[in-house]
């Protein structure tokens, strides 16, 4: 009868798991990528030594862009079944996405050795051999399947690539010309011929090409302004000057469009246009201070002597040894009629001359013109939880489904900002997706015993409330007297009667007795409203510290002390507490999304993702779209 009863149970379970597993796999096919990962933590939970489960979770934390809690989904699978090639090529693929390309590749090492046939392992190979700077072993692995696949423009352009950084450039601009005339309507491809043309003085062939990228369509300051240098080099300032102004109409906040057309200005003698152009590309990046000393050659020129002499004062400053400076500085100081200051930079310059002075190495202040390069700008995480700064820098889309935690929910533009206090109160907000345990033993023997007048909740949101049910709450605070200070305290904080619930929790603690299964929610009450009305922080501390003291596993005391803490900015002491919570209840989301911004705001970058990975994973799927947006 047990063998019996066991394998019945054993089947039972058995089909639970498979069924969990194909609507999970329904809704990932679905694009419900975070109910798939509630359905695929059932799985788990269940039986938590099938490797499938895992995967597919990792698969669906892939489709948000959860890198960091993917990557920790396939390691355990891998843990679990380390034979399944699919699970190494997930995993290379999130190291890839991480940048963790000596990983990437020997995962996909790994899943080749499964399928050594498969072309996108082999092509993913490639790429991480390339990133790694390994180019032989990527030019290995893209002739294999280039020999199969000769018209891949992407293939080409990958080999071309690897070629340039071996240092092979004629043989990298044959295969770029490749993937030119394949793809003959993308300019891109006829702008990266045309400029290393260009690098390589070979100008015939950069005009071109650059051409070509213009006549379809290019919309990059840059062709304008390589092309303009080909034009400027054969003397040809007409023509170069034209694509300069249009390079300037295209990107007018350009350093390079704007320090390029002045140079060209400067060299035919329209000394007034280029000093504008210099004016602006200094304005533009005053930290360039080789500039200075060309727009210093300009002031000369047009004889304003004074303002010349503070553009060669700044280039000495940073260019301490470079002479021609001093002489034309010395010839400034003479043109104001100061003699003595003009001998004086003579005199500086002889002696560096005759000191042969080489022990300092300067950069020369800039007096040619310059092939474009991006540049990348460093980031401040902290501004982003401004939600005027970061609503700025994100364009927001509408999404596709009704339901907001459908999709790839980490392209829906969320706020910064925490999760707020767990409240009790008789009404529960419908708690969504999330696997936050919001109750206790302690809260469920007072509702078991019927000790109050309706049963006691934790909620996550307050609910909003009809005036006829508002007008029930406050005929019955009317009729609520001594003994029952608590019940009327959580009446009138339904009514938002904040401080008549402070008064009445203070006379419930003062009569109730301190063993009374009630205590501990009393005083977890009274600091969540005193912190609501911002009460001082030590009284509202010390009931948060009582409330933990009577019910030491009451995990959201922990989190709404936490929520405190934050809001004076004690962020490690926050950070303890929600770690505190979270150790008592592991599916604590709340704990973890709140913890992962602290740890983000300081500068916990890793670990904080990793929390809100975790946050996602339980329920709230808003974790994704902060995930995204802080890596």
């Amino acid at each position: 009868m047990l063998a019996g009863l066991l394998t019945a149970l054993s089947a039972s379970a058995q089909l639970n798991t498979d069924r969990l597993t194909a609507i999970g796999r329904n809704a990932l096919y679905f694009e419900d990528y975070v109910l798939s990962i509630q359905y695929f933590n059932q799985v788990i939970r269940l039986k938590p030594y099938l490797a499938e489960p895992y995967i597919l979770r990792a698969i669906a934390k892939v489709q948000l862009e959860d890198w960091e809690g993917a990557l920790e989904d396939c390691n355990q699978a891998i843990e679990i079944n380390p034979f399944v090639p699919n699970t190494y090529y997930t995993r290379g693929f999130i190291h890839r996405q991480l940048g963790q390309w000596e990983e990437a590749e020997k995962d996909f090492d790994n899943a080749l050795k499964g399928a050594p046939r498969n072309k996108t392992y082999t092509a993913l190979r490639a790429d991480a051999r390339l990133h790694k700077e390994d180019y032989d072993g990527a030019i290995e692995d893209l002739n294999r399947l280039i020999d199969e696949s000769p018209k891949n423009a992407d293939l080409l352009h990958d080999k071309a690539f690897a070629l340039l950084q071996k240092k092979d450039t004629l043989q990298a601009i044959e295969y770029f010309k490749q993937v030119a005339e394949l793809m003959p309507n993308e300019p891109n491809n006829w702008s990266v011929v045309g400029t290393l043309s260009l690098m390589q003085d070979n100008e015939e062939q950069a005009l071109e090409y650059l051409s070509r990228a213009i006549e379809h369509g290019s919309k990059w300051a840059g062709d304008y302004i390589n092309r303009g240098i080909v034009s400027y080099k054969r003397h040809d300032y007409k023509t170069a000057l034209n694509d300069y102004d249009k390079a300037v109409k295209i990107a007018p906040d350009d350093v390079q469009c704007h320090y390029n057309r002045a140079l060209l200005l400067q060299e035919v003698g329209d000394y007034n246009r280029a000093l504008t152009e210099y004016d602006k590309a200094i304005s533009l990046s005053p930290q360039s201070t080789e500039l200075y000393y060309n727009r210093g050659l300009i002031r000369m020129q047009l004889m304003q002597w004074a303002k010349a002499l503070q553009d060669l004062d700044l280039t000495i400053r940073h260019y301490p040894y470079f002479m021609p400076a001093y002489y034309l500085a010395s010839q400034a100081k003479m043109q104001l009629g100061d003699y003595q200051g003009a001998q004086r930079y003579r005199d500086k310059a002889y002696q560096l001359d005759k000191s042969k002075t080489t022990t300092r190495i300067y950069p020369k202040p800039k007096t040619d013109v310059e092939i474009v390069k991006e540049k990348q700008n460093e980031r401040d995480r902290r501004k982003e939880f401004s939600v005027t700064q970061a609503q700025q820098s994100e364009e927001v889309k509408e999404s596709k489904y009704e339901s907001a935690s459908r999709g790839t929910v980490q392209k829906n533009y969320s706020d910064v900002q925490l999760e707020p206090n767990i409240t009790l109160g008789y009404y529960a907000s419908g708690k969504e997706l999330r696997q936050t345990n919001y109750t206790h033993a302690l809260l469920d023997e007072i509702n078991r015993r019927q000790i109050l007048s309706a049963p006691l909740r934790f909620s996550v949101k307050q609910v909003s409330l009809t005036p006829e049910i508002l007008q029930q709450h406050l005929e019955r605070i009317a009729q609520l007297e001594a003994p029952y200070f608590f019940q009327r305290a959580l009446e009138e904080n339904i009514v938002r009667d904040n401080a008549s619930a402070i008064e009445d929790c203070t006379r419930a603690i003062q009569t109730m007795a301190e063993d009374s299964i009630l205590t501990p929610f009393v005083y977890l009450m009274r600091a969540d409203l005193r912190a609501a009305q911002n009460s001082a922080l030590e009284i509202t501390l010390r009931d948060y510290d009582q409330a933990i003291r009577l019910a030491p596993t009451l995990a959201i005391a922990y989190y709404n002390k936490a929520n405190l803490l934050y809001a004076h900015q004690d962020y490690k002491g926050a950070i303890q507490l929600y770690s505190q919570a979270i150790e008592i209840d592991p599916d604590f989301a709340e704990a973890y999304f709140n913890r992962g911004l602290t740890r983000i705001y300081i500068d916990q970058v890793k670990e904080g993702l990793q929390d809100l990975s975790r946050a996602g994973e339980r329920g709230i799927y808003q974790a994704y779209h902060l995930i995204s947006r802080f890596r």
